[in-house]
């Protein structure tokens, strides 16, 4: 009886745990919105945050290169507004959600997460 208690104890705390939504201090959208962003907000920060040699390979217009590794939950001195909207990417969107979740963490109130640069289909600075 006891056993069957505990599976369902068990069962029960894994259940609610995959059904509660994972709250983000950023928000993720894809390509399109961040292209769309782009074209309609004026205030904002394009933020590479991959390794400045694989910046400096092709980048996104008007990007600045952040790396990930430099990032930490301390505000940076070039992104000096923690209001100000910043649209985060990488090569794959792995570093990109590590970045932004540190640069929520930071304090930064308007972070954009959009994926890698690997899918990108707008214009790229080579």
């Amino acid at each position: 009886m006891k056993y069957l208690a505990f599976i369902l104890c068990f069962g029960a705390l894994l259940a609610g745990c995959g059904s509660a939504p994972q709250e983000l201090g950023f928000r993720q959208v894809d390509q399109e919105t961040a292209k769309e962003l782009m074209r309609t907000e004026q205030d904002y920060i394009i933020l590479d945050v991959r390794t400045y040699e694989e910046y400096v390979e092709g980048h996104i217009p008007d990007a600045i290169c952040i790396p990930n590794e430099v990032i930490d939950e301390e505000p940076l001195p070039e992104l000096d507004d923690p209001d100000q909207l910043i649209l985060v990417y990488c090569r794959s969107g792995r570093r990109s959600k590590e970045a932004a979740e540190k640069l929520a963490d930071a304090g930064y109130t308007n972070v954009v997460e959009f994926g890698g640069i690997i899918d990108w289909t707008g214009d790229i600075v080579l």
